[in-house]
């Protein structure tokens, strides 16, 4: 057997706002272009750069945080950011906090699930998922280039669309979806991250007649450790 390919570090956002249904998440409908995740409905995210570990100050986990802050800047429009003065990074978004004086709010995230593709898959990403609340001031939207449409919506209402097949959605999409439905406003999710700690999710693949099961760890809480995946596990 070859030996896996390397999971690269990524971070993904839950933006959140209290809708007048309930909790809302900010999602975003990747590019059919995209070689990942392609046509999918998805939480904002992507690799963590070089320059977000200097932006931490060289901690290796806070960099996944500045990752989350500097993608919901690029793909959502949206700034979580404090006043500061960042140490010199490269890039635009570090210019535009030293432009303005801020640094990333890295205190406003809070950890929700960590994902790591499975070994036999060909593209791996090692991704931390944090919340965030939408700040009220500012309006979210997608870029327009990797992200085509954008949604505000209530976690069961994009779950609905997944099994009715208006909406892709992809096997930890899906899941975290699941965990966050039990919230009904930003404060219990918030609360309900905080309450345990994240177990990192690793699947485990089979193969089957009726189709590919991924088991995970019961302990990381997600009703269960065995699940029809409905869709390749690399996404």
């Amino acid at each position: 057997m070859p030996d896996p390919v390397p999971a690269r570090p990524a971070s993904t956002v839950l933006l959140l706002r209290d809708g007048p249904g309930g909790l809302e998440v900010f999602m975003v409908v990747r590019h059919h272009q995209i070689d990942f995740a392609s046509g999918a409905l998805v939480f904002p995210g992507g690799r963590v750069e070089a320059s977000d570990a200097v932006l931490a100050g060289g901690d290796a986990q806070a960099a996944f945080r500045v990752a989350a802050i500097r993608e919901t800047w690029e793909e959502c429009g949206i700034l979580l950011a404090a006043p500061g003065t960042p140490p010199p990074a490269e890039g635009d978004f570090a210019a535009m906090l030293a432009e303005r004086g801020l640094v990333p709010d890295c205190a406003c995230l809070a950890h929700f699930a960590h994902w790591i593709t499975p070994v036999p898959v060909p593209k791996r990403f090692d991704t931390h998922f944090f919340l965030a609340a939408a700040p009220a001031d500012q309006d979210a939207l997608h870029d327009g280039h990797e992200a085509v449409d954008s949604v505000w919506i209530r976690p069961v209402d994009a779950l609905a669309e997944g099994v009715a097949g208006t909406k892709k959605l992809v096997f930890p999409t899906r899941m975290n979806l699941t965990k966050l439905a039990r919230s009904t406003s930003v404060a219990e999710a918030f609360a309900a991250a905080r309450a345990k700690p994240v177990v990192t999710v690793q699947p485990i693949q089979r193969d089957t007649p009726e189709g590919r099961w991924l088991r995970i760890p019961i302990e990381a809480d997600y009703d269960g450790e065995d699940f029809l995946a409905g869709d390749p596990p690399s996404m």
